[in-house]
């Protein structure tokens, strides 16, 4: 098995099927990871196809330059950026484009990454190795009260309170600078949990998505997304995380109802306003066979839009 597959990748063939491949269509896979996707995508496309792909972690970007296929353009960028890598390679629009949202196995099982509270391991956490604060560096000087709210907002955390006190306290002694440590300090101070759940699961997935931004850019993304699909393109979005799908579900929804008018206002049917996006099929979740192949993918969800022929305003 190649490095680019030794991983599972969730929702493969739902994921590639949802972007209804055209043989010499342009895509992009905005978070490549170890390139599931990509690869299926690159299976489906003729000569003339393209595929663009974007990631922002360096240990993905070295997966991927070891491929060799005139038709795969990979770029060492976060999808944010999405806009600006279409301009420089001068193409106005896609045929579809693939967000697969959180955090990859590779990088919850490399122990130095500071992902995963299963290992001992220093606190970096970062998506992207070459740039931004660690988490050990963010949580040596954050105020308490914005840890607090970090951890209630981004991990739905009820105890994000007592968390932040306890950590505010511990770094008065020592540094937190290892996943231990913080697991340490949040299991004392949480609690009760869900059965089966670590207490610090919350208190990592919040200070992950915040030190990476991860919804910030997400919420930037998306119109860019529908700004550069082709009519009758398709923007797939999996998401791990209820918030990101909560955000995902709510803008496909918007795009797809169209601008909204005034009640009781004289219009004929045909002049009512169309949405930019069609919902195409309900929410997707990983079946019981993947499931039991890999259980991360319990709280995959995955939706899908496509463009219509309304011009952006």
């Amino acid at each position: 098995m190649s490095e680019g597959l030794a991983h599972a990748t969730v929702l493969l063939s739902e994921a590639v099927e949802a972007l209804a491949i055209k043989p010499d269509g342009v895509y992009v896979d905005g978070t490549f990871g170890r390139g599931g996707h990509s690869r299926l995508i690159l299976e489906r496309l003729g000569a003339n196809g393209r595929l663009i792909a974007l990631d922002k972690d360096p240990a993905a970007i070295a997966v991927g330059r070891q491929w060799r296929d005139a038709r795969f353009h990979l770029e060492h960028s976060g999808f944010e950026h999405l806009a600006d890598v279409l301009r420089e390679m001068k193409v106005k629009k896609v045929d579809g484009i693939l967000l697969d949202l959180g955090v990859s196995s590779p990088q919850l099982d490399e122990a130095a990454r500071g992902f995963s509270f299963r290992f001992d391991a220093p606190l970096d956490m970062r998506m992207d190795t070459t740039r931004g604060a660690t988490a050990a560096e963010w949580l040596a000087s954050v105020d308490e009260g914005l840890l607090a709210e970090v951890v209630r907002d981004y991990g739905e955390e009820r105890f994000a309170k007592q968390i932040a006190r306890a950590v505010v306290a511990a770094r008065a002694v020592q540094p937190i600078e290892t996943t231990r440590q913080l697991v340490e300090l949040v299991s004392k101070a949480v609690r009760t949990r869900e059965a089966g759940q670590n207490p610090a699961t919350r208190t990592f997935q919040a200070i992950r998505i915040y030190l990476n931004r991860e919804l910030e850019e997400l919420e930037s993304v998306l119109p860019e997304c529908v700004a550069h699909l082709q009519a009758g393109g398709r923007l797939v979005v999996i998401s791990f995380h209820s918030l990101e799908d909560r955000m995902v579900k709510h803008f496909m929804r918007d795009m797809a109802e169209g601008d909204k008018l005034p009640r009781n206002v004289p219009i004929r049917a045909s002049e009512v306003p169309q949405g930019r996006l069609r919902l195409v099929g309900k929410a997707v979740r990983a079946g019981e066979a993947e499931l039991q192949a890999n259980p991360r993918a319990r709280s995959a969800v995955m939706r899908v839009a496509e463009r219509s022929d309304v011009a952006w305003q």
